[in-house]
């Protein structure tokens, strides 16, 4: 599976940003898409989830503020990101999972990431 993320730039404080998953198979037979995230200097760590029927998992940070979901029609992921902050500045990773029991995949593919940039 491939995957493209876009739609990162650079933002002020308080705006909102749509980034976007275009995978190269159909989403609906993805078990577990996510959105991960990497700061400068820091491991990369989860934003959310979304699976095949649509429950979602959100790291506490985001919750209230992001949202994921699937379009199956257009084949992305999309994460509609509200109230942006300096700490969300970061590379955020598209990732597709295989074979997942519950939230954990072990079959995992990450496209390229787009950077997020949050200027004070």
């Amino acid at each position: 599976v491939q995957l493209q993320a876009s739609g990162g730039g650079l933002v002020q404080r308080g705006e909102s940003l749509r980034l976007s998953c275009a995978a190269s198979e159909p989403i609906s037979r993805i078990d577990v898409m996510g959105w991960y995230r990497q700061a400068p200097g820091k491991q990369r760590e989860l934003v959310a989830k979304i699976t095949s029927g649509g429950l979602t998992k959100y790291a506490d940070s985001v919750k209230g503020r992001f949202t994921i979901s699937r379009d199956n029609l257009k084949n992305t992921v999309p994460l509609e990101i509200k109230s942006l902050q300096p700490e969300d500045t970061a590379v955020y990773y598209c990732n597709a999972g295989f074979a997942c029991s519950s939230w954990d995949c072990t079959i995992p593919y990450w496209g390229q990431g787009t950077l997020v940039t949050v200027s004070s």
